[in-house]
């Protein structure tokens, strides 16, 4: 057992509806030293995300297994190695891992992946992670996206969306996304170049659409379902698709709200729909980070973060990304990246 100790952001209650500070506890512990098979990392960036909140819920039927009360909460993390007892792994080795929510973690071999430090350690949680990942494949693998057509995003101005959407443009698609503020609408269309962006919270979802898509759309990305999903139905052209990502207007929601009232219309339209989670799409990472990379390198695909300082900002950031108080990929710092040799593009 080493002398170090660690911080570590636990769960205390189940939420009632939206998650409350008090709904969480901060305890420091004791750090051991590795065994056989582990590393020990130093947590740089600990990753924020909305899937997170059906994990605060009693359900073992969810996309993950539930957080247990009394315990910490987990999610990805990127970190350098400082000690380790894994074949390949050595101290200064930066790697990814789900054991976050706390500074220090200690992990097994199959539980890191090893990544560059040629670039900030926050893009692997973003643009080049999981998030970068569920964007990619969500518009590429699962809308299957085609030069001409008009695609919509909902949380344009979110982590998933963010991406998707630009994505969809890269690809010679006309994007239309929703924000939940003028400021961030206009934000999507001069810095993420969207085509149109509108304010979610004064205007109407389905009339907002009508004006800025009177022809239809063909695509729906989809992050926030309720009236945006109804919406989208009834503006969806024939043939069109549909990729539910996630639906974070209702993840607080104590019972399941009545679902769109026409659905009717998918199969007069002959439309498809495709629910998707990103671990169905971990054998595409490698493709997946040649070609974001190379958007970024070459100015195309903008990645925006926003980052929290210490452990003690998590549940604060955890209940931000909830109601859209971030712009891009919601982040906490909880260490100094240690090997940047690169500028942020």
């Amino acid at each position: 057992m080493s002398d170090r100790r660690s911080r570590e952001v636990q769960l205390r209650r189940r939420p009632a509806g939206a998650p409350q500070p008090e709904d969480f506890a901060l305890a420091e512990v004791a750090v051991p030293s590795p065994g056989e098979g582990q590393v020990l990392v130093r947590n740089v960036h600990l990753s924020v995300d909305p899937f997170m909140r059906g994990l605060m819920r009693d359900d073992e039927d969810y996309l993950l297994p539930p957080f247990r009360v009394g315990e910490p909460l987990y999610g990805g993390a990127v970190g350098e190695v400082v000690e380790s007892r894994v074949p390949g792994l050595s101290p200064g080795d930066c790697v990814t891992h789900m054991a976050g929510f706390r500074e220090w973690s200690l992990c097994g071999a199959a539980e890191v992946q090893p990544v560059s430090p040629e670039r900030p350690l926050s893009l692997y949680l973003g643009a080049l992670g999981m998030t970068g990942l569920t964007a990619w494949a969500g518009v590429l693998d699962v809308a299957q996206i085609r030069p001409g057509e008009t695609v919509f995003v909902s949380g344009a101005a979110g982590a998933v969306g963010s991406i998707a959407g630009q994505i969809a443009r890269i690809g010679g698609c006309r994007v239309v996304g929703s924000a939940g503020s003028p400021e961030k609408a206009k934000w999507v269309t001069e810095v993420l170049r969207f085509d149109h962006c509108f304010d979610y919270r004064s205007a109407d979802p389905g009339e907002a659409l009508s004006e800025c898509c009177p022809g239809g759309i063909d695509v729906y990305f989809d992050n926030v379902g309720g009236r945006h999903l109804e919406a989208a139905i009834d503006h969806i052209r024939p043939l069109g698709r549909i990729a539910l990502c996630g639906m974070v207007s209702q993840y607080n929601d104590a019972t399941p709200p009545p679902g769109p009232s026409n659905l009717f219309q998918l199969i007069t339209r002959q439309v498809t729909v495709a629910g998707f989670t990103v671990n169905n799409f971990a054998h595409r990472m490698e493709r997946f980070r040649e070609d974001v990379s190379a958007w970024i390198e070459a100015g195309l695909l903008h990645s925006e973060e926003t980052i929290l300082p210490g452990i003690e900002s998590a549940a604060e950031a955890l209940i931000g990304v909830l109601v859209g108080r971030n712009r891009g990929k919601m982040l906490v710092r909880v260490g100094d990246d240690p090997a940047v040799r690169h500028d942020r593009r």
